[in-house]
């Protein structure tokens, strides 16, 4: 009886061996679920009642084209209806269903209509998520005028937008708001104003950095003199040699000789000597 089971056991062992020997059957896949294509939501454009005022403003800037012509109309009629715009200005700033040239359009506008009784709303929109709103709202400011909000324009300062950074250095610039120098002079230090050149794998200034030089000079940052005769004298900063030398010439009063940049760099050497011993 032993031998039988052990006979079964080795026919067993065998022909499972066998079966592995000649590859283990395949399993087919099973067929993949067709899944049906999202198609894309389309927006329904709101309706605008043509017989207010408020539903004719809404609806030209919801319609607004990148034409000169449609632009003019539009504000033609926001300035004759005056204050009685504002609700549907404020409408356009705040609802993103409006295209952004509109809700910059707005922004303006507000301005125009409400002048510095509108920069505080307009104002809040300085740290709205789209830039586009952020730029809106500092070139508004500036247009009115608003140095009371130099703070948040030294805020901005540090915008991940380049291009907000830069309209936020302009009002501050523009504005002469000197105390906010010192906010201008860290741009110089912040990353943010660099690139890596693919080519020379090299960091890079963006032109920025030219407008923040150039800027300190404006201000008449005095901090600023000392770094700024050390660069002028170094070819590193060659390419920024006039922007330095402007800004020299507004913090020290003193203009530097007609020649070439052996002759500028040697007076303002002097001029640095000069300033140390006093």
């Amino acid at each position: 009886m032993k031998k039988v089971l052990t006979s079964l056991a080795l026919i067993s062992v065998v022909s499972t061996s066998a079966v592995f020997a000649k590859g283990a059957p395949t399993i087919a896949p099973a067929p993949a679920k067709k899944t049906a294509k999202a198609e894309p939501v389309k927006k329904i454009a709101p309706k605008f009642d043509q017989t207010t005022l408020k539903g004719q403003i809404l609806s030209g800037f919801y319609h607004l084209g990148n034409d000169k012509d449609s632009k003019a109309i539009l504000k033609k009629k926001v300035i004759k209806a005056g204050g009685d715009a504002v609700p549907a200005l404020v409408e356009v700033m705040k609802k993103d269903i409006y295209p952004d040239n509109s809700r910059w359009l707005a922004t303006m506008m507000l301005g125009r209509v409400m002048g510095k009784k509108g920069a505080a709303y307009i104002a809040r929109f300085m740290e709205h998520p789209s830039w586009v709103l952020r730029m809106a709202s500092l070139k508004t400011l500036l247009a009115l005028n608003a140095k009371e909000y130099g703070g948040y324009f030294a805020k901005l300062l540090k915008d991940s937008s380049f291009i907000v950074r830069h309209q936020a250095l302009e009002n501050i610039r523009l504005l002469g708001l000197n105390q906010y120098a010192p906010h201008v002079w860290s741009m110089l230090y912040d990353k943010k104003n660099y690139y890596e050149s693919k080519k020379s794998k090299s960091v890079k200034r963006t032109n920025i950095i030219k407008n923040v030089v150039t800027a300190v000079g404006d201000l008449k940052f005095e901090k600023a003199s000392d770094p700024l005769f050390k660069m002028i004298q170094k070819d590193r900063y060659e390419d920024m040699f006039h922007e330095i030398e402007y800004s020299l010439e507004q913090i020290t009063g003193k203009k530097s000789p007609k020649g070439d940049r052996k002759i500028k760099r040697r007076f303002w050497k002097k001029q640095s000597t000069a300033a140390l011993t006093l």
